[in-house]
């Protein structure tokens, strides 16, 4: 795993903590979608993609 793809993982995992503790509701539902989008791109090794989603589900929780 290179250092980019690590980082992008540590994101992932940080993120999905973030939506666990988050209180049920719109912005919650909007994050998972943009989580799930960042998990496809993961899979697909789409690192540019998945920290893409993960900013933007990062932001609908806060």
């Amino acid at each position: 795993m290179t250092f980019e793809q690590n980082k992008t993982a540590e994101k992932m995992t940080s993120v999905k903590a973030a939506w666990d503790k988050a209180p049920s509701g719109p912005k919650k539902d909007a994050a998972l979608k943009h989580y799930q989008a960042a998990e496809k791109a993961h899979t697909a090794k789409n690192d540019a993609e998945t920290n893409k989603e993960l900013d933007a589900a990062s932001e609908k929780l806060s």
